[in-house]
């Protein structure tokens, strides 16, 4: 084994890495909506132009040979986050410009790129620092501390951005000093894994243009197999439309908790959102996930896959019900939406589950890197025109549409196939 793997734990690195791993994507996709709706932009325009910033994840697969062909992964991740932690100390200073929302959308581009290229980067580095039975041990925990990033940003963060809220008086100011400490916790992240994580002898620089032909015309050979497995049309169908009535509802679920009353929306605070969206309903999430693993291990993905299937989508009516009554206390919002967000988790298991099935083969690696753009597609063109037609609606009528939604979701369901015992633990 690796000497600097002896020295260097797991238990050192792979925690920091991937709650850093996490947070710029809660950051780009989650936050940026919340700090939008605070500082009064309208919902058409949070959700198109924030579920643009979901290309980058579409389109890593894209570039992903350049990270493999040059320099170190582990050179990088450490330049990748020094990267984010400039480009979160630049959203904190346009916020209170002129032009903030312009401003602070171009940044959010350069963050998501740096963040996609992270993935990629982080996940690699994964596979090459660890022994296989190693990265079986760990697995756990790198998509624990995932979800603790997911937690700390859109609960944690939000309730921070609430509390300076209303010691400012300034939504502007508040959000300016949040994404401060951000860059500086993500500079001084930078720093720690530039002396802590382990340098493997199989993280080796790339070889530049020489094997710049060569890799390419095997990426494009990889990328061929892909479009040629059986049945891909339903693949592609299932990837694309499974999320369909989640990607419209996501964009619009913090600005319904927002808004006014007199707007259809809750009348929550920033700190409430923070509270019932951001920590209540993302560990119910993380439970929902958790268990819709331990069925799928115990069962199988054949026999779970349509009690998941309607875990994910059956419980969207809670917003209906949300819109129709609102209820002014905050413990029934959080119930409501920690049950919305425990199916979501149980169902979401099932997607990930078929998207391992389908990346089965010689190219796994690879081929479920193409399975996560499309998964990513799914989720931004739907999320484009969700501000829009909420807009047009009102909240309770688009929370209806959001369930007339699921009918591409069941159908494709219904169209794939999955082999029996799949996913199912050995006896």
């Amino acid at each position: 084994m690796n000497k600097n793997i002896e020295h260097n734990s797991p238990w050192r690195w792979i925690p920091s890495l991937y709650f850093g791993q996490g947070l710029p994507y809660v950051v780009v996709m989650t936050l940026s909506v919340i700090m939008y709706k605070n500082l009064g932009f309208s919902n058409t325009d949070i959700a198109l132009y924030t579920s643009w910033l979901y290309l980058p994840w579409v389109i890593k697969p894209l570039w992903s040979p350049l990270i493999e062909l040059f320099h170190t992964k582990r050179a990088w991740i450490v330049a990748l986050q020094f990267l984010i932690g400039a480009a979160l100390a630049m959203v904190a200073l346009t916020i209170p410009g002129p032009q903030a929302f312009k401003m602070t959308l171009a940044v959010f581009w350069l963050m998501a790129f740096a963040s996609a290229s992270h993935d990629i980067a982080a996940d690699g580095f994964y596979m090459l620092a660890l022994p296989q039975h190693q990265q079986a041990a760990f697995v756990g925990v790198r998509s624990t501390f995932y979800r603790l990033a997911n937690i700390g940003g859109q609960g944690g963060l939000v309730y921070l951005a609430g509390e300076l809220q209303e010691r400012s008086g300034s939504m502007a100011t508040a959000w300016a000093l949040v994404f401060g400490v951000l860059a500086a916790f993500f500079v001084a992240m930078a720093v720690y894994h530039l002396f802590c994580l382990p340098r493997p002898a199989a993280d080796t620089r790339g070889q530049g243009s020489q094997d710049a032909g060569a890799l390419i015309q095997d990426f494009f050979k990889v990328f061929a197999e892909f479009f040629r497995k059986p049945g891909i049309w339903v693949i592609l169908g299932f990837l694309l439309l499974y999320r369909f009535p989640e990607a419209q509802l996501l964009k619009l679920a913090s600005p319904f908790l927002l808004d006014s009353t007199a707007a259809g929306g809750l009348g929550l605070t920033t700190k409430e959102v923070g509270i019932a969206y951001g920590t209540v309903g993302l560990t119910a999430l993380t439970l929902g996930g958790l268990s819709g693993g331990w069925v799928i291990s115990r069962i199988g993905l054949k026999r779970a896959l349509w009690p998941l299937v309607l875990a994910m989508h059956v419980p969207n009516l809670a917003f209906v019900l949300l819109a129709l009554h609102h209820p002014g206390s905050l413990a029934l919002i959080s119930i409501a939406l920690a049950v919305e967000q425990f199916g979501y988790g149980l169902g979401f298991t099932a997607y990930l589950m078929y998207m391992i099935l389908v990346a089965e083969g010689k190219h796994k690696t690879a081929h479920y890197a193409i399975c996560t753009g499309f998964m990513a597609l799914g989720m931004m063109i739907p999320g484009m025109w969700s501000g829009w037609l909420q807009e047009q609606l009102g909240y309770l009528h688009f929370f209806i549409w959001v369930l007339v939604a699921t009918i591409p979701s069941f159908f494709m369901a219904s169209r794939i196939r999955v082999p029996e015992g799949f996913g199912k633990k050995e006896a």
